[in-house]
């Protein structure tokens, strides 16, 4: 299998791979900006995902995000979205290389002018990416994560802390929440849970982010099985049918294994490496 890349897109591929190198080197919580995205001060909205792949739904959030902004008296804004080399319940989701996840991200977000940057994280847990932007960046003034219902509900589980409640009293020292709701219901779900004696300490730190019901229910899950899916963009259909990163590897005439993403892998990792 042969890989021939336009020399910008070698170049974007480079320059996304020497902070990802960085970012695995640092010892502690750690974030960065990725190419081509301004450093972030002032005021920010983070988006954290696996963007595995990118959808229409996460074009939506930061469109939402976009919104809140203007409408909030605290002063200007910086969005960001922002991927991991940690993702907390994602860890069994393989097959697109955090490298690829990057270049297209900024790809999708280039093509469809959103002014959103993108940060790069070594850690999964909010208190600690809220650590790791904070001290990476000290002109970062007040700092909001953009999430669904789901990882609401997953950020007030127990079982992801040893002291719940001493941990989410520094993730709320660091940082608020704006929650996207699910379903036909959801703003009267987070409310619901909310108002759980065991959540309402933090309540006044979460706050509902209106989302078009239309988006609600499309997940990178259902991109990942449908890859030719309209719940992509069209730059990420692109991508998915050219590459093929999620179809399984086939048998091929001798009995050998045929599995042309992890060949373009290596051959990406090749030219990265020479040039």
């Amino acid at each position: 299998m042969n890989i021939s890349l336009a020399s910008p897109v070698l170049r974007n591929y480079q320059r996304i791979q020497r902070v990802l190198t960085r970012l695995d080197a640092a010892v502690g919580p750690c974030a960065l900006a990725s190419p081509g995205s301004a450093v972030p001060r002032g005021n920010l909205i983070v988006f954290p995902g696996s963007f595995n792949p990118p959808t229409l739904a996460h074009l939506a959030l930061l469109r939402q995000a976009r919104c809140f902004a203007r409408h909030s008296d605290a002063g200007d804004w910086q969005i960001y979205a922002a991927l991991s080399r940690q993702i907390v319940d994602k860890e069994a989701v393989e097959r697109m290389t955090l490298l690829d996840r990057v270049y297209l991200l900024e790809r999708v977000l280039k093509c469809r002018g959103s002014r959103a940057g993108i940060l790069l994280l070594n850690r999964g847990l909010y208190v600690e990416q809220a650590q790791a932007i904070r001290a990476s960046f000290p002109s970062v003034q007040r700092l909001s994560f953009l999430l669904g219902f789901d990882k609401i509900v997953q950020i007030l589980d127990p079982r992801y802390y040893r002291d719940r409640e001493a941990a989410l009293r520094q993730l709320f020292a660091l940082a608020h929440l704006l929650v996207a709701p699910r379903g036909t219901d959801g703003a009267a779900e987070l409310q619901s849970l909310l108002e759980q004696p065991e959540n309402r300490e933090f309540a006044r730190f979460i706050h509902p982010l209106p989302l078009e019901a239309r988006y609600r229910d499309i997940s990178s899950t259902h991109a990942r099985q449908q890859p030719t899916s309209d719940k992509v963009p069209e730059e990420v259909r692109d991508f998915l049918v050219r590459t093929r990163p999620y179809a399984p590897p086939s048998i091929l005439e001798g009995g050998t294994v045929g599995d042309p993403y992890a060949e373009r892998t290596r051959m990406l990792q090749q030219l990265l490496t020479q040039s």
